[in-house]
């Protein structure tokens, strides 16, 4: 196995590019149903279908991506191009996202449409190819956890800076439509730039074990479809997706109904990411001793435990506080180790099926994050008009309570069982030494 030891400076270039992701990314997961409901004026139910149809047809557009990766030959190599190219459509796809000129309802119905299906088409482009670099850095399991552990400290951090500074910032401009639509042009800048940077500090090492010719698609899906332990992360991006969209989208709601006071929306953002930050600089370790599969599984029964904390007294500060941190910390392995499992399957494919195709592998794990996000979204926006809950009122009827309850606690408990499960049948940790040995043998015959 190529034991290539990657500088510092590589790691935290490659780790920027989700801080530009997030500054986009969760913004939209965090802000948009509420920027749609209580500042555009659409009904939850509308919302929440809008954020499904665009995601599931992205998921079309994330195997386009994928097929184009894996076929692009550039002097840049085939997956840092697509950051140089789209870095800056990514950041004015943010401005577009948070401006909502006045149209009228349905004209502003179409807007967000267009608006949100063009976001997902370029973020696709440039987080595909974004995932797949994690793959073509270095074969080296443990440096491939650590590319992870710095790629989600920035994603963390970029998130908590969402959380806590934008709706300051907002009413820093002056509020409404305006003041949204100036934070993003900040947001969207500095997006462009962190992009750039990951392009210029990042280099692609990784060589296929046989040199291929361009693999038609239909067999390159065919082969991804006999690769066990990608469909296996693939569904469980899903739900950690689901997971994470559903606890960043509701806490607006959970700050304003259930602890009354909507300005106690950052201080969730702050002690649900500054335990997980803290918590990667130590987790390397913990992932070296036990692997990534079994770290994950700990982490999501502290997640589950966390979450049952809530219970004790939903609307005492004090008690949330402590089951935020809880599950902040089981977050942890998890955070560290999922796109790190995912790199893992793209040699077990080559092993298995003769064929290397980052592209696909990463445009499914794309396409897990899109989907989940999307279906989060949405059962949010759901779940609060199931409840009956009406945008801009200052009190609720006890089912929109009830349904904002369930989404906090009881739905992260569930999907956290559910992902313990498909983990328990991930093996890939074990064989993968001796896989990738093999396919080193191969380059060399």
């Amino acid at each position: 196995m190529e034991h290539t030891k990657i500088k510092f400076s590589e790691k935290l270039g490659y780790g920027v590019g989700d801080l530009a992701s997030n500054l986009i990314w969760t913004s939209a997961a965090t802000f948009l149903t509420f920027y749609y409901t209580d500042i555009v004026g659409f009904s939850a139910a509308t919302v929440g279908t809008l954020l499904l149809i665009a995601r599931f047809f992205d998921a079309f557009v994330d195997i386009g991506i994928g097929v184009l990766v894996d076929k692009t030959r550039s002097k840049h190599g085939k997956a840092r191009p697509w950051l140089l190219w789209l870095a800056i459509p990514f950041g004015i796809s943010g401005v577009l996202l948070f401006s909502a000129p006045d149209l009228g309802h349905t004209g502003a119905l179409v807007y967000a449409y267009a608006t949100y299906f063009l976001i997902n088409i370029i973020y696709s482009g440039a987080n595909v190819p974004y995932g797949v670099l994690n793959s073509l850095i270095t074969q080296e399991p443990y440096e491939r956890s650590l590319l992870n552990i710095f790629r989600m400290l920035m994603a963390i951090f970029g998130a908590v800076a969402v959380s806590t500074m934008t709706v300051p910032i907002v009413n820093g401009f002056g509020g409404g439509k305006h003041g949204w639509t100036m934070t993003f042009i900040v947001y969207g800048a500095v997006a462009a730039v962190l992009f750039l940077i990951t392009f210029r500090t990042t280099k692609e090492r990784v060589k296929p074990a046989v040199v291929q010719k361009a693999v038609p698609l239909r067999r390159s899906l065919k082969a991804l479809f006999r690769n066990k332990y990608w469909a296996l992360l693939v569904a469980f991006m899903v739900l950690s997706f689901i997971n994470t969209s559903v606890s960043t989208a509701v806490n607006i709601y959970y700050a304003q109904y259930i602890l009354n006071n909507v300005e106690l929306m950052s201080v969730l953002g702050l002690i649900s990411f500054v335990p997980l930050v803290l918590g990667l600089l130590f987790v390397a370790p913990i992932i070296k001793k036990f692997g990534k599969r079994n770290s994950a599984i700990i982490g999501l029964l502290i997640t589950i435990i966390g979450a049952a904390i809530t219970i004790i007294d939903p609307s005492n500060l004090k008690i949330v506080i402590i089951a935020s941190v809880v599950k902040s910390l089981g977050g942890v392995p998890l955070a560290a180790t999922m796109f790190a499992m995912l790199a893992d399957t793209v040699e077990y494919g080559e092993w298995k099926t003769g064929m290397r195709t980052e592209g696909l592998v990463y445009s499914a794990g794309s396409f897990g994050s899109k989907a989940g996000s999307g279906l989060g979204a949405a059962i949010v926006g759901w779940l609060l008009a199931f409840g009956g809950y009406v945008g801009g009122q200052e009190h609720i009827s006890e089912s929109a309570r009830s349904s904002i309850l369930f989404m906090y606690i009881y739905l992260p408990m569930i999907l956290s069982v559910l992902m313990a499960v498909i983990l328990y049948f991930y093996k890939l940790d074990k064989q993968f030494p001796q896989i990738v040995k093999e396919l080193e043998e191969a380059k060399n015959m």
